[in-house]
């Protein structure tokens, strides 16, 4: 071997470490970093190009990743962000309902009315207590008023949050098309890629806890994504996902009745009963906007629609003809179960008996069709409003026959029950992502690992430092004779 091929060949193998070192010193300072994929340099025998000598030379950079772990644990995020937007959501709700030792829940408002009447019954000729009463029966309509205004700023918080979820997508999908183009130039240019890699996968990362998603390779390094439900996202350009939002949400309002938008896909619009885009966030929005809350609102419309019929019943109130409106009305009117939707946002009390509407809460007493107040403490019709609210009977929709405290407390029940699934399905998720998580993190950087592969870097480096050396010396000799 000529001195002139063992100084390529020391000077090539000094390069080559130098370039090793730089790569393991980058995997030691990202060891930490969210989304860093370990690199590690592929070497390869380098032949000069007189046929004389060989060297070595970096042939690659390759990234340490588990595509099946990766994969199993993108879907992992979507669980948990859905179930995570699910659970938050029903937490607000059962706030706003009450739990079922709180003093301010619906059942509370309608004991508290029951009890203003027994009193008023004791004395029916005091207005002090009849007005007591009539302000309890306001309370119980304020709350349904409230609660069901509640549910709807939370349907339209979440029709707004499909809007935004819906725009960063569409942005995220075109930063990953314009990745896969930037990879496929670099590739062919003979650059390195990695970097470009690592972006790529965190911003999939970051889809897949919206959209549950698989990435499927394509030539190039370029990549498809399609979601678990089958929908194509990404294939060579990005699809778009259209969605308009409402200004504003109201009980009546579906996709189907009108008023809200529903998904499309490049143009075609998404069958939301059987959602492709299913499992993420963007899924668990639809489903509470649609769904979940839509049955909360039920729920509250059946309360209401209850109270309505009990003091509507023939006989409780013989002083009203027939189909007129009882003590706890429809903004005013008789009740119509074909238009249930929003009854609790309706529910008023009977401007009879409301002196802020010009009525008299000796109604409650006389009847709210009496036309003179009498002086009589006959306190027969309060009994019967007592006796319409123990009356054990089913919802409009059947079901187990209660009283109206207990239908108002088996709902509040009901939304907590929901709500601790809801935490319970959470919870299963997360652990499975975190155990997905740790395989994944296996696959990583390993800093004991990295150190050592240093000192043999180290040594390598030293030993062809010495070559070099040696064959400075050996010129020195020959040019000295």
């Amino acid at each position: 071997m000529s001195l002139s091929s063992a100084f390529s060949n020391a000077l090539s193998g000094l390069t080559v470490t130098s370039r090793r070192a730089e790569i393991v010193s980058s995997n030691i300072a990202n060891a930490s970093t969210e989304g860093y994929s370990r690199r590690e340099a592929v070497l390869s025998a380098l032949t000069l190009g007189n046929g004389y000598g060989s060297g070595v030379t970096i042939s690659g950079i390759t990234r340490s990743v588990n595509a099946s772990v990766v994969a199993d644990r993108r879907l992992s995020d979507a669980s948990v962000a859905g179930y995570t937007a699910q659970t938050e959501t029903l937490s607000r709700v059962e706030s706003l309902i009450g739990t079922a030792d709180s003093e301010t829940t619906l059942a509370s408002q309608i004991s508290a009315f029951e009890a203003a009447l027994v009193t008023a019954s004791s004395d029916p000729t005091s207005e002090v207590r009849l007005d007591a009463a009539v302000g309890k029966l306001k309370s119980v309509a304020d709350t349904l008023n409230q609660q069901s205004e509640g549910i709807q700023a939370l349907r339209q918080e979440a029709d707004a949050d499909i809007a935004d979820q819906v725009a960063w997508l569409n942005d995220a999908l075109s930063q990953v098309q314009q990745l896969n183009a930037d990879i496929t130039s670099a590739d062919q240019s003979g650059l390195e890629t990695v970097a470009l890699l690592d972006q790529r996968q965190q911003i999939v990362d970051q889809i897949s806890s919206v959209v549950p998603v698989r990435e499927i390779a394509r030539d190039n390094g370029q990549i498809a994504l399609i979601s678990s439900g089958g929908a194509v996202l990404l294939d060579g350009k990005a699809y778009e996902l259209s969605f308009e939002a409402a200004n504003t949400v109201t009980a009546d309002m579906t996709v189907e009745a009108g008023g809200l938008s529903g998904l499309s896909l490049n143009g075609t619009a998404l069958d939301l009963n059987n959602f492709r885009l299913d499992g993420g966030s963007l899924g668990a929005a639809f489903a509470l906007r649609d769904g979940t809350l839509v049955e909360m609102q039920s729920g509250l419309d059946e309360i209401a629609a209850d109270l309505i019929t009990r003091f509507e019943a023939s006989g409780v109130d013989p002083s009203l003809g027939s189909g007129a409106a009882g003590l706890l009305t429809d903004a005013g009117q008789p009740l119509d179960l074909a238009d249930l939707p929003g009854l609790a946002g309706r529910i008023a009390v009977n401007a009879a008996v409301d002196s802020d509407q010009g009525g008299a809460s000796w109604h409650l007493r006389d009847g709210l069709g009496a036309v003179t107040q009498t002086s009589s403490g006959d306190s027969g019709q309060i009994d019967r409003w007592i006796d319409a609210l123990s009356a054990q009977q089913t919802l409009v929709s059947g079901g187990t026959s209660r009283t109206a405290v207990e239908h108002a407390s088996a709902y509040a029940a009901s939304v907590s029950s929901t709500r601790v699934a809801s935490e319970d399905d959470l919870s299963f998720a997360t652990a499975r992502w975190q155990t997905l998580k740790e395989a994944e993190l296996a696959t990583g950087v390993d800093t004991d690992a990295e150190l050592q592969t240093l000192l043999v870097i180290e040594q390598a480096y030293s030993a062809n430092a010495r070559v070099m050396q040696g064959i400075e010396d050996m010129m020195q000799t020959l040019l000295e004779i």
